[in-house]
């Protein structure tokens, strides 16, 4: 039986994204481009939704915890990527290993979670409008961000307490540009039944059911909207969950997709610049897709600039109640 070496490791090799020399100044430029971009702009929505009154609202409240928790995402993984291919290093230490698996399981989470919280916002808002303000009260929206910082917690936690029990043998070279958690575990030289076993049942648990919710709302949703007889009341109702309908496409259809194609493929190269899309490019969307789409933000973000005064304006959320409690019972009005 072959002797391998089961001494402590102390550091690791992260292989990257690409092994050719001559294309790692076009790579280090690249995504240090998406990386300021991704956080200047997630920034400025968190900055226009802080400072602007108008925005402390459920909807916008949830909104800026997930452009910080996108912030905190992709820093957990881009900087030391342009670090190492600045300095021509590929290694990390055993602790910023576990510490970079640690925070991008526990932001990974919170953008889930975040995301679940934001549909079911979305659900009461269109369904229930007449009870949206007594529902999602601030104390609500509170104990809901609370649960989704505990739940990121102990999942990420738990995931690394777990790691910390494995051996590792001579062969240290992950094939990815950072710590992933499947990558690490097939290095160890110890069983990993229970680390496979943990990580599946937290995706059922963490992510399946997320998932569940938010499809059960948007469901809701659909036909709350399909009963409004006019249009435009259809397209205003619409108007309201569009954007997050869209990130949330965007979030679960990338990570499916790495999914798929890690599952297809036996290629890890293939599955780490999979990785670049749900790691770097969807955070760096998701202020677009707010920004450009939302007034309301468009119009704090200009206020934010000082390029014009911001003339008071209705939340097109309050705008629309009398046409969303229409939708529950057509033909009926409201007491």
């Amino acid at each position: 039986m072959e002797q391998r070496n089961q001494t402590p490791v102390s550091e690791f090799i992260l292989r990257g994204l690409l092994e050719e020399g001559e294309l790692q100044p076009l790579l280090l430029w690249l995504f240090l481009s998406m990386y300021l971009v991704a956080f200047s702009g997630n920034l400025l929505i968190v900055l226009a939704i802080v400072t602007d009154s108008r925005l402390h609202m459920p909807m916008y409240f949830f909104l800026a915890n997930l452009s910080f928790s996108d912030i905190c995402f992709t820093s957990t993984t881009v900087p030391k990527m342009l670090w190492n291919i600045q300095t021509q290093s590929k290694v990390i230490t055993y602790a910023g290993c576990l510490s970079q698996m640690y925070f991008f399981m526990l932001f990974a989470g919170l953008d889930n979670f975040l995301l679940t919280v934001m549909a079911y916002d979305r659900f009461v808002a269109i369904c229930h409008p007449l009870h949206y303000t007594d529902i999602m009260n601030p104390k609500f929206c509170c104990i809901l961000l609370l649960v989704c910082w505990v739940l990121s917690v102990l999942d990420s936690l738990l995931h690394d307490l777990m790691v910390l029990q494995l051996s590792f043998c001579t062969q240290i070279e992950i094939p990815h540009f950072f710590c992933e958690l499947n990558q690490v575990i097939q290095l160890a030289c110890s069983d990993t039944f229970s680390n496979i076993l943990a990580i599946y049942l937290a995706s059922g648990f963490l992510e399946v059911l997320p998932l569940i919710g938010i499809l059960f709302s948007y469901s809701r949703i659909v036909t709350s909207i399909l009963k409004i007889s006019s249009s435009g009341g259809k397209y205003k109702a619409f108007s309201t969950c569009g954007s997050h309908l869209l990130v949330v496409s965007l979030f679960y259809g990338t990570g499916f997709g790495v999914y798929l194609s890690s599952a297809a493929s036996q290629n890890s190269r293939t599955t780490a610049i999979a990785s670049v899309i749900y790691t770097v490019v969807t955070p760096m969307l998701n202020p677009f897709i707010y920004g450009l789409r939302n007034r309301d933000i468009k119009l704090a973000l200009r206020k934010l600039f000082g390029r014009e005064a911001f003339s008071a304006y209705k939340d097109p959320l309050f705008q629309d109640e009398d046409m969303c409690s229409r939708a529950q019972n057509p033909g009926r009005p409201r007491s």
